[in-house]
Parts: structure tokens; sequence; C-alpha cells
């Protein structure tokens, strides 16, 4: 059943990336599965950073961010998916946000991130601006910094849990759609795969659990999912209910455009409703119902699932190991004066 704050099944929310406009294609969750990398973490990060550096640093791109999110509300999945992407590809360095030259493809042009809504983009290029706009703090505050204040900011303005932030990322030297490869894997992911990706960046069974929970938030695109709807039976663990309101979403010649929520129920609100859908069979993906259909997890998405409060903190901690990865210093890293140019 479709629940309260539900929009229209048919997203048309309109985005630039690129240069190009899109129709929301394949912006399936605020975050896809990554990466086979595992980076060491940085001591160097602190919640002070910038204390004596750029003191309203966090003021100000709180207010960017506000600003953003009052246009539309694709600011708050869209931001929060792109910091996923750039964590676990070469670390949390704004390598992400690079644009391509006529000599190197960067890793916003492969094949896995054009599917990132350039709300996300454009929320960290305002933010950047705001802070450069005041004199001491110009050119002093990473691009990578930024995009971790601007999901925290997000997050909190969809109703999830306000968090400190660790600060001193260095923004990174390269950006090659290269490293993307193989490091986005697909919604059909069972639990072991999914374990062995996040292990690789430091992160644990209920890390992985707790930052799935993004998908509370966000949209996909039928394709990722029709496997599910479309097979001979349908999948067992959809909920029939739910699976015959799929199909009626994303009929089998279904326009590329349209976009389905991950969350049926609250999509616009960050909380634990998401474990609430995976108990009843309302996971969209394979990846996702997966947590509760195999045993070994089935017990945290029922204790996230009756306690926001134990989600919220998990989160937390989560997405902080989160943006600990790979973390660049003075030595191997800068700090750009434009987000999009290495």
């Amino acid at each position: 059943m479709l629940g309260r704050d539900q929009p229209s099944a048919l997203v048309y929310d309109r985005y630039e990336t690129n240069g190009k406009h899109h129709h929301n294609e394949n912006i399936y969750s605020p975050f896809s599965y990554y990466a086979h990398y595992s980076f060491p973490t940085s001591a160097q990060l602190s919640p002070n950073h910038y204390a004596s550096i750029c003191p309203s640093v966090e003021a100000i791109v709180r207010q960017a961010v506000q600003k953003k999110f009052q246009q539309t509300f694709v600011t708050v999945p869209a931001t929060l998916r792109l910091f996923f992407h750039d964590c676990f590809v070469q670390g949390c360095d704004g390598s992400v946000l690079v644009a391509s030259t006529a000599g190197n493809q960067a890793e916003k042009d492969h094949s896995d991130n054009l599917s990132l809504a350039g709300d996300g983009f454009d929320t960290v290029i305002k933010a950047k601006a705001a802070v450069d706009a005041v004199p001491q703090c110009r050119n002093k505050v990473s691009c990578a910094d930024i995009l971790a204040l601007a999901t925290r900011d997000v997050i909190a303005l969809a109703g999830g849990p306000s968090y400190r932030v660790e600060l001193g990322r260095f923004d990174g030297l390269v950006s090659r759609a290269s490293d993307v490869n193989g490091r986005l894997p697909q919604p059909n992911f069972n639990l072991n795969q999914l374990n062995s990706l996040f292990a690789a960046n430091g992160l644990t069974q209920t890390d992985m659990i707790a930052l799935s929970g993004a998908h509370t938030l966000g949209f996909s695109h039928c394709s990722r999912f029709s496997n599910r709807i479309y097979s001979t039976p349908v999948d067992p663990t959809l909920n029939k209910q739910y699976a015959a309101q799929l199909q009626q979403m994303c009929p089998r010649n279904v326009d590329p455009r349209i976009a389905i929520n991950m969350d049926p129920n609250t999509p616009r609100t960050f909380d634990n409703v998401y474990y609430k859908n995976l108990q009843s069979g309302q996971g969209l993906f394979t990846s996702d119902q997966i947590l509760f259909t195999d045993q070994r997890s089935r017990a945290t998405v029922n204790s996230f699932a009756s306690n926001a409060n134990v989600f919220n903190s998990n989160f937390v901690n989560a997405i902080t190991k989160l943006g600990r990865i790979g973390v660049k210093t003075a030595r191997n890293g800068k700090i750009r004066t434009d987000c999009s140019v290495l």
C-alpha cells in the first residue's frame, strides 16, 4: 500500500549532469554498494579542524544546503549518494566532483556514475562558493570536507540525526573513470558479497546494514529491479501486493525516465521505516531484502526496525567511519579552488 508523503510513482524530476539533461535515470538509491579498496584511517581528522582557519564554515555550508533543499528535495538523496560514491573510489577526496578534460575521463563520467543527480554536484558547488565568499575562508576549505558537511546537513533536513563531522580532508590529485571499474556492484548482491565489499573498507556487517538505511530516501530506475517482478515465479521474498504495485508502476515496456521511490511509505523522511519495509517484504532490491531474509543479518534489521534511536546511533557511527576512508593529507592532496578542476 502507498503510504503518506508518497508523491506520484511517476517521478520526472529533471536534473543536469555533465551538461546534459536527464530524467532520474538510474537514481536507484542514495548510494550504491561499493568498492574493493582498503584504506587506512587517517588520524588527522577533527571536528575542530577549521576552528581557527574558517570558524564559520559549518554555518555557511548549512545555509547554502538549506537554500538548495528549498529548491528541490532531490538535493537530499543526490548529495548523500554523491558522498558514498566519492568515498568508495580513491577515498573521501572529492574526486567524484572533477570534470573530464580532453586528456582525462574523470570518475563522474564512468557509466556507473552517470546516474548521479546534478543536484548533488550543484549543492557542493554552491556551498563552496559561499565558503569562498568569506575572505578568511577563501581557498582554505576542501571540496571533500564541504561534501561531508553537506551530507550531514541533508540528512538532518530530511529528519535524520545530526552529528559532528570530522574534518581536515584534502582533495585528491587524480580522478580517473578507470578507478570506478567494478567498484559499484549490482543491486542483486547477496549478504556475503555485501559484507566483503564493506569489509574491504573497514566497515562491519552492522555498518553495512546501517548505511543501507540510506535507502529510506531516493529513487530507482525500473530496470534495476525488473528481474524480481517479471521472473517466473515472481521473487517469493517480495510482498505480493507490493510486487503487483511495482508491476503496475513499471510495466514491461516502461518509459525509461520513470523512477520509483525506494521507500514506498515515507520516501521523503530519513527514518527507520526502511527496516520495517524489509520485515514486510517491501525491500526494493534483492540486496535490500536479503538483509532480512538472511538469518545472519535479520536480528540487526529487527533491532533497527523496532528502535529508531538504535538505528540513528549506528548510522552515525557508520557514516563517520565511512568518512575516514582514504583521507588525503597535504602530502598527497590539495585544497581545490574549483571542485571540478584538479
